[in-house]
């Protein structure tokens, strides 16, 4: 099976990628994973200044998926390109860099920033993270503070642009339709959703934020349904985020209507799977005789 696949006009040489708030900014995987072989990486959400991001406890596993209340920890954006730019520009897939703020100005300066270099294959704007108190989700709910901001951004920023959306609307497929009419060349889908666990000794919530954001393998018929519902909608493409563990979830998400898939907390729990996924894919693809993997996008068959 030919594995190539576009996101816009960016070409990936497969449809497996790395998601944001998993692989850290590549290096951390590179021990267990050859990361040249994946379609793509999208980075750790990057903010102008340095953060530490929440105190612990910050992390919890449940029997289905993990709550993260991270904060978007990460360098700030001076070491981002005076450190580890350089040595993702070295890998020879496209980068996308995930990118957070306090304020639509924080996105707008960061966009320009990274517009002013080289590396970058796209920037993926983070409207979703339920873990901090401003920014985040803030502009992804709502229509109108979402449209401004990705208009401002669209300005500050030529190239690909990617919106990462919160499954916490009311309509995936209206904010989608928006995030295209304002500009945004593809969509990732979904972000982590609410979740809470809770000791039963010490009475207290297992995460400081006392509500996290939830991931893992339960939130995949969520992630499914919100990629079928935005990828009918608009005309932009939309890559999947959302429980995948396995070549025969990718390929869900591509019949559901994604171009290409990113794989989350599965690489905590093995920090190799991509490239297995990547393996299995194309067996399923020589299995079933499917000669191109674009042949499954959006071919899922509705009752």
């Amino acid at each position: 099976m030919d594995l190539g696949t576009r996101i816009g006009k960016l070409e990936l040489r497969n449809p497996v990628c790395l998601a944001s708030g998993t692989c850290g900014f590549g290096g951390e995987l590179e021990d267990f994973l050859d990361l040249r072989r994946l379609g793509g990486l999208f980075t750790k959400a990057l903010t102008l200044e340095p953060r530490a991001g929440n105190p612990m406890p910050r992390l919890a596993e449940t029997e289905h998926g993990l709550l993260n209340s991270i904060g978007l920890a990460n360098p700030g954006l001076e070491v981002f390109l005076d450190e580890l730019l350089p040595p993702l520009r070295e890998l020879e897939i496209p980068v996308l860099v995930n990118v957070a703020g306090r304020s639509a100005a924080d996105y707008v300066e960061l966009a320009r920033a990274l517009a002013e270099c080289r590396g970058p294959a796209g920037i993926e704007l983070n409207v979703s993270c339920p873990n901090v108190k401003e920014g985040g989700i803030a502009f992804g709910a709502s229509p109108g503070p979402l449209s401004k901001l990705l208009r401002q951004v669209r300005e500050a920023w030529p190239g690909l642009l990617l919106v990462k959306m919160t499954p916490q609307v009311s309509s995936v497929a209206e904010m989608a339709r928006l995030a295209e009419d304002c500009g945004a060349d593809g969509l990732s889908l979904i972000n982590t959703i609410p979740g809470m666990a809770i000791d039963p000794l010490s009475r207290r919530p297992r995460t400081v934020t006392n509500t996290s954001g939830y991931s893992g393998p339960a939130l995949k018929p969520v992630a499914l349904a919100q990629v079928y519902q935005a990828a009918r909608a608009v005309r932009i493409p939309v890559v999947g985020v959302g429980g995948i563990q396995t070549a025969e979830d990718v390929v869900e998400f591509l019949l559901a209507g994604a171009c290409a898939v990113q794989v989350g907390t599965a690489s905590f729990r093995d920090p190799g799977i991509a490239g297995r996924i990547l393996d299995d894919l194309a067996r399923w693809g020589t299995e079933q005789g499917v000669s191109l993997l674009s042949e499954l996008v959006g071919a899922v068959r509705p009752w």
